[in-house]
């Protein structure tokens, strides 16, 4: 089991969860978060953290895109190890839904 950052992070990009993790496991893209799985010691300290609701276990129902994308993008984006300043509009993107298709940024985190 790891965990994964889900669609909800996108656009808030809290970072709370980022000082938490024992393994610095985190790494960043312009506008979300995600877990490398390889890394991940599935030790679940960071998910209560999590103000967004957007890590899970990869354990449940319909999460393998996500395990993908954290996969991927672990691999391409910078890690992160401290938490920085969220988004300023990040509490107005909390809870919205279809934030993949209509914001996800492949980009790096530019930080």
């Amino acid at each position: 089991m790891t965990y994964v950052v889900t669609e909800a992070c996108i656009r808030c990009k809290y970072m709370d969860c980022v000082e938490v993790c024992p393994v610095d496991c985190f790494y960043a893209g312009e506008n979300m978060l995600v877990i490398h799985p390889d890394e991940c010691i599935d030790c679940g300290v960071c998910e209560p953290e999590c103000p967004a609701d957007a890590i899970l276990p990869d354990t449940e129902q319909g999460l393998e895109k996500w395990v993908e994308l954290n996969r991927q993008y672990a691999e391409q984006w910078p890690n992160i190890t401290r938490k920085g300043e969220a988004p300023a509009d990040a509490d107005q993107f909390k809870g919205v839904e279809g934030k993949f298709d209509k914001f996800f940024s492949p980009d790096p985190d530019k930080g």
